[in-house]
């Protein structure tokens, strides 16, 4: 179960134990909006995990010109170019892995500091704020996931 959602045992037992506490169509409208929040942050997960593969990673990966002029300016070269696309194309798809969502966007938001320090020591470009901005939807996954990170580690202490 998601952490989004409110068990709807807990809401049945909480109205059967107090006499004027809410309307049966009241929990069943938070059962509807619990289930409307984790559409639409899957949604989110999918928007930004795309985002990072094809729009930020993919430019990097095949060396497209503006990423490598870009990356040569900061004097990071190539190597530097195809690990930070590397980086974002892992993300971006772990991002679509449930059990790997909380982690990815704790890690892109990571990438996005970089690049926000980046941008405004070297860079000084137009769109200096825009790693910022990604961060917020990613603090967002990383926090409503974040019991994904808990199942994680539970799964890797019994392999390990």
């Amino acid at each position: 179960m998601s952490e989004t959602t409110v068990p709807v045992t807990t809401l049945a037992a909480t109205s059967a134990s107090s006499a004027s506490s809410a309307s049966p169509t009241s929990a069943s409208s938070l059962k509807t909006r619990g289930r409307g929040a984790r559409i639409s942050l899957g949604a989110l997960q999918i928007v930004l995990g795309l985002f990072y593969a094809f729009a930020s990673a993919l430019p990097k990966l095949i060396a497209h010109p503006s990423a490598a002029e870009a990356f040569d300016k900061l004097g990071w070269g190539s190597t530097g170019m195809y690990l930070i696309g590397a980086l974002e194309l892992a993300g971006g798809l772990a991002l679509l892995v449930p059990l790997l969502s909380s982690v990815a966007a704790v890690a892109l938001s990571a990438l996005m500091v970089g690049a926000f320090v980046v941008n405004v020591t070297v860079v000084h470009g137009p769109y200096v704020v825009t790693p910022l901005i990604l961060i917020l939807p990613l603090a967002l996954i990383a926090w409503a996931r974040r019991g994904h990170t808990t199942e994680l580690v539970r799964w890797l202490r019994r392999r390990a």
